[in-house]
C-alpha cells in the first residue's frame, strides 16, 4: 500500500500511520485488481440488500464503492468480527456493531440507514428476511409476566430520561401535525384532541384507555371532554408519575391510573382507546384483547387503536426487538383485524399517519442530540449510540415506508350514531 493510502486509511479509521501499515495484510493481485476473501463477501452482502448508495471501508483500507448512485454515506467497518456479524446476519449485526463502535457511519446516520430500507427488494425480503431472522423472531406467547418484563425493559428506565428529549406531555407516541411547521408540544396537544374527536367524547363518558404511558391522554379526556376515564397499565414509573400528575391538576377524582394487565379490566364504558400499546401486545393475544373490548363497551361503545404497524406481517427489526422493544411485533392491517372480526365490530375509520411519525421522530431525535451529554452521564456510551441509533432507525423507517403508524375507529355492529362526513375530525 502506498504510503499516501496509508495515511488516508490512517484518518478515516482513527489510527496512527505506522499502526495502520502493520494492519495491511497481502493480497492476490491479478493485473490491476485486488482480491480478498473480506471483499468478495461484503460485495455479495451489499448486493443481497439491494446494492445501496454507500461506500464501505474495510479495516485494512479495502473499499467497496456505491455504484450507479452517489454515495449518501461511508461505512467503516474496524475489525473482521464485525464484517462477519454483519455478513451473518445485517439487520442483528450492524446494530450490535454500531453500539461496540465497531462500526462507524460517516454522514448523515438517518439518510445511510433510509438508503439501507429503500434498496432493499421488498417484493423478496418479506419471505427470505421471515426465514433468515426466525431464530431471532420466533412466536412467544406474550404473557402478563413476559409483557411486564418486557415493558420494564423499555419504559422503567427513568422518566428523567424521556423527558430530556419528549415533549412536555411525555407523549411517547406518534404526533398529530395539521401544519407540518408546527412545534412538537402543539402537535401532541393536536393528537390527543384528533384522538378525542374520533371518538366523539362527551362530558359524563366513561372511556377504558389501556397502556397509557405517563397518563396525558386520560388527563386530555376529562380535562377537555369531561370523561370519566379508567386508564392501565404495567409500568410502575408511568403509573406513579400518572397519579402524581392527576393530583397536581386535581383530576383524580376523574381519571383512575390502574397497575394491572389490560386482560384484567373490567366494568362497562361508552369508549375504549389504546395508543401505543398494541405493538406490545403480540398477534397471539390480539383475539385476547377482542375479548376484552367486547366485555367493555356498551350497546353503543365505540373505539380507537392506534399502533405502529406495517404493510405486511413481519417480525420486529431483531436488534430492536432485542436491545429495545423486547416482545415487540408492529402488525399489519391484516392482524389488526383478528381483534374486530371474531366479536362482530365494525370498522369505521383507517387513517395511516405514517408522514406524521417521521416528523414526530425528527423532533426526537434533535432533541436526543441536544442532550447527549447528559443522557451519557446516565448511561454507558453503549446506551447512548444504542438509542441514537434505535430514533434514527425508526425515523428511517417511517420515511422510507418500512414502518406504517396507523388509527383504526371501530364500533359494535349495526351501531348507526355515526358521523355522515368526515368533517368533524378537522374541526375542533
Amino acid at each position: 500500500m502506498s504510503q499516501e493510502r496509508t495515511e488516508a486509511y490512517a484518518k478515516a479509521m482513527d489510527r496512527r500511520p505506522e499502526s495502520a501499515a502493520r494492519e495491511i495484510e497481502p493480497r492476490l493481485a491479478l493485473g490491476n485488481k485486488v482480491f480478498s476473501a473480506e471483499k468478495l463477501l461484503l460485495a455479495r452482502m451489499m448486493n443481497s440488500l439491494g446494492n445501496p448508495p454507500l461506500d464501505l471501508v474495510l479495516w485494512d483500507g479495502q473499499e467497496i464503492t456505491s455504484t450507479g448512485k452517489p454515495a449518501v454515506a461511508r461505512v467503516l467497518i474496524r475489525d473482521r468480527g464485525a464484517l462477519l456479524k454483519l455478513i451473518a446476519n445485517p439487520e442483528l449485526g450492524f446494530g450490535e456493531m454500531y453500539t461496540a463502535e465497531r462500526v462507524e457511519v460517516q454522514g448523515d446516520l438517518v439518510e445511510c440507514l433510509e438508503a439501507i430500507y429503500r434498496a432493499l427488494p421488498r417484493t423478496e425480503w418479506g419471505q427470505i428476511g421471515q426465514k433468515l431472522l426466525a431464530p431471532f423472531n420466533g412466536p412467544l406467547r406474550n404473557t402478563q409476566q413476559k409483557a411486564r418484563r418486557n415493558i420494564h425493559h423499555h419504559y422503567d428506565i427513568g422518566n428523567d430520561f424521556y423527558k430530556l428529549w419528549l415533549d412536555l406531555e411525555m407523549v411517547y407516541t406518534c404526533a398529530y401535525f395539521p401544519d407540518p411547521a408546527l412545534g412538537l408540544e402543539d402537535a401532541q396537544a393536536a393528537k390527543l384532541d384528533y384522538v378525542c374527536r374520533k371518538l366523539r367524547l362527551a362530558p359524563g363518558e366513561t372511556v377504558l384507555e389501556t397502556g397509557c404511558g405517563w397518563g396525558a391522554l386520560a388527563l386530555h379526556m376529562a380535562k377537555h371532554f369531561g370523561a370519566m376515564v379508567k386508564a392501565y397499565n404495567i409500568s410502575k414509573e408511568q403509573i406513579a408519575y400518572a397519579r402524581e400528575r392527576a393530583r397536581a391538576e386535581g383530576l383524580d377524582a376523574q381519571v383512575q391510573f390502574i397497575e394491572d394487565d389490560y386482560r384484567n379490566v373490567g366494568g362497562k364504558f361508552d369508549a375504549f382507546v389504546s395508543v401505543g400499546m398494541l405493538e406490545h401486545v403480540g398477534v397471539d393475544q390480539y383475539q385476547a384483547l377482542g375479548a376484552v373490548i367486547d366485555r367493555s363497551l356498551k350497546d353503543t361503545g365505540r373505539g380507537l387503536i392506534h399502533s405502529i404497524g406495517r404493510d405486511r406481517p413481519s417480525p420486529m427489526t431483531p436488534w430492536i426487538e432485542r436491545n429495545i422493544f423486547p416482545g415487540a411485533c408492529p402488525p399489519s392491517l391484516s392482524q389488526m383485524m383478528q381483534i374486530f372480526e371474531p366479536f362482530g365490530f365494525s370498522v369505521l375509520d383507517v387513517e395511516n399517519l405514517r408522514l406524521h411519525y417521521a416528523k414526530t421522530l425528527e423532533h426526537w431525535l434533535a432533541r436526543y442530540e441536544a442532550n447527549i451529554e447528559r443522557v451519557a452521564q446516565m448511561f454507558d456510551p453503549a446506551f447512548v449510540r444504542a438509542w441514537r441509533l434505535y430514533l434514527a432507525g425508526s425515523l428511517a423507517a417511517f420515511r422510507s415506508g418500512d414502518m406504517q403508524l396507523f388509527q383504526v375507529s371501530f364500533s359494535r355492529c349495526g351501531h348507526n350514531r355515526i358521523p355522515w362526513t368526515r368533517q368533524y375530525l378537522y374541526t375542533s
